[in-house]
């Protein structure tokens, strides 16, 4: 296999070289992201006769939540964080702000370690009760206003950085996950480094506020190239996609880690995909109508509410009553705990028998891959309606679904395995632990198969 790395590092340091051009291409960005999510809001809603590449409205739907998104995600998987380096225009825009604003201290409160995790939960659950995937308005409520919330919290914070890209920010914690996968990444020298060798650049702006001498690998780095070739001991290099996985430790991971993937990307995120499409939803919701009617308990049953508060489009005959909302909040807190809460005991579990409680947060961040491909195939479940509903029968799609669900489910458990190698107990407790394990992706494989074969 040719080495790759002379030439990654080139590409680096042509990074850092073109700062200029990078900077233009992410304003270039941002005007794009403002037409598609400010001007189909504006326009009527498209009737039943319109298509994607006659209406404006439903362009934007397609590219923001069929291409958009879910390739994002792919490129996180592939590139590492270079889409929030170069490319994220909510990043470049509080980055931009920063720069004109009162640069006061980060408090510590905004610190919290748990907020990309509540943040990306509480914009799940509000985008499924205002269907943000299906309405402009919707879209640009939540996609909006985080950007307005990260131009606010560049102008009051740190000037010159992307603070509300490294502490608030609703996915940062998913890219960190995803990021770790990635087979190159910007490798830090830090004996290189104190040396301080030749050439002497001037010092970077690291806008994620990383602390690059320190720097282990792709979570946090933005993979922006301005530290490329600092001191000579920052380099983009290839590497194997399994290697930052097992090397982590509970001292490089952060509890939240373990908390987001389990609870978030894999319990929360397939309620949500799951929640239009499952019989249980139904069950669920007749059950308490049917309770309430028998009460004389009409008032849930109104679809009143506003609709930035839950879907009302009566025009479309597409409307939530409250009742619809009080189901949607259950099953998705219903598929969060529940899940989160078995995959969290079953990597307990393999983590006591290894004999190493600290080894839990090690293991759980091994089904990174398989939480992954959920949200990939969650997001582009929406990419295939928009192109069947164009006309396009997609035969191909089921087969490319079972291939992607296989082979995420075959690498988280060969990362598990990997990783119980490395633990100094008998074959049979790491085979023991390795059930668990086998458990916990089959769990989630089974939800995946539900929702796109069972029901």
């Amino acid at each position: 296999m040719p080495n790759l790395n002379p030439w990654l590092q080139r590409l680096g340091d042509g990074m850092r070289r073109h700062g200029a051009t990078i900077r233009a291409v992410q304003w270039a960005v941002v005007l794009f992201y403002a037409i598609l999510l400010v001007v189909p809001a504006l326009l009527p809603m498209p009737d039943s006769q319109a298509h994607t590449l006659s209406n404006l409205t439903l362009l934007a739907q397609f590219l923001f939540w069929g291409l958009w998104w879910p390739f994002v995600l792919l490129s996180i998987v592939l590139f590492g964080r270079l889409w929030c380096g170069v490319l994220c225009p909510e990043g470049a825009l509080s980055e931009w702000a920063s720069q004109y604003g009162k640069g006061l201290g980060m408090p510590r409160a905004l610190r919290w370690a748990g907020w990309p995790t509540l943040a990306f939960c509480l914009t799940t659950i509000y985008g499924q009760l205002i269907s943000v995937y299906d309405y402009a308005q919707a879209a640009l409520l939540i996609l909006g206003g985080s950007t307005v919330a990260a131009v606010i919290v560049g102008l009051l914070f740190a000037r010159g950085k992307r603070v509300w890209c490294r502490y608030l920010c609703p996915v940062s914690g998913v890219f960190a996950l995803l990021a770790r996968l990635a087979p190159v990444h910007f490798q830090v020298n830090e004996q290189r480094w104190q040396e301080n060798l030749a050439p002497r650049r001037p010092p970077p702006n690291c806008a994620p506020l990383l602390d690059i001498r320190r720097l282990r690998g792709a979570a946090d780095c933005h993979a922006c190239g301005r530290c490329s070739g600092q001191r000579d001991a920052v380099r983009l290099i290839a590497r194997s996609s399994n290697q930052e996985i097992l090397h982590s430790t509970a001292t490089n991971l952060s509890p939240w880690d373990a908390r987001l993937l389990l609870f978030g990307v894999i319990g929360l995120a397939m309620g949500a995909f799951q929640w239009t499409v499952s019989p249980w939803f139904i069950v669920l919701k007749q059950g308490l109508a049917q309770w309430l009617v028998a009460h004389d308990l009409f008032w849930p049953l109104q679809d009143n509410a506003p609709w930035w508060l839950l879907t009302h489009y009566p025009q479309l005959n597409d409307s939530f009553s409250w009742l619809d909302g009080f189901c949607i909040l259950a099953y998705l807190g219903m598929s969060a705990v529940l899940l989160g809460t078995s995959l969290m005991l079953l990597m307990h579990l393999a983590a006591r028998l290894v004999g190493d409680r600290a080894e839990y947060s090690s293991l759980a961040i091994t089904l990174t891959p398989l939480g992954g491909a959920g949200l990939f195939l969650g997001l582009s479940a929406t990419t295939v309606k928009l192109l069947r509903y164009e006309g396009l029968l997609l035969e191909w799609v089921q087969p490319a679904r079972a291939g992607l669900l296989s082979a995420a489910i075959a690498w988280s458990l060969w990362l598990g395995f990997k990783r119980l190698r490395q633990t100094a107990v008998s074959p049979i407790r790491q085979h023991s632990a390795l059930a668990c394990l086998a458990l916990a992706s089959g769990l989630v494989g089974y939800g995946w198969w539900l929702q796109f074969w069972g029901w």
